[in-house]
């Protein structure tokens, strides 16, 4: 990961509004009561992209090669998938 800042703010500042933009998106989405499975699928995708985020930026994981960065890959992708499975199922 490169520390260069980018239009004068570093990579972890963009993270962050990037973290607060995507939770104002789901936000948005409960209080407008959308739903549904396209709805339901796209706030998750959300969340295991502002997971992935917070490893790697935020827990230091971004830095790290080889077994020390999969236990919060495989964190996401587990629960990430067993849950789209059972929406998709109860469907």
């Amino acid at each position: 990961m490169s520390n260069k800042p980018f239009l004068g703010l570093r990579p972890y500042t963009w993270v962050f509004v990037t973290l607060v933009t995507l939770t104002f998106v789901t936000f948005y989405i409960g209080e407008k009561g959308l739903g549904g499975l396209t709805v339901a699928l796209f706030v998750l995708g959300i969340a295991m992209i502002k997971g992935h985020l917070v490893g790697a930026y935020f827990m230091g994981l971004g830095n790290l090669r080889g077994l020390w960065r999969w236990p919060v890959s495989i964190w996401l992708i587990i629960p990430g998938s067993l849950i789209t499975t059972a929406f998709i199922l109860s469907n």
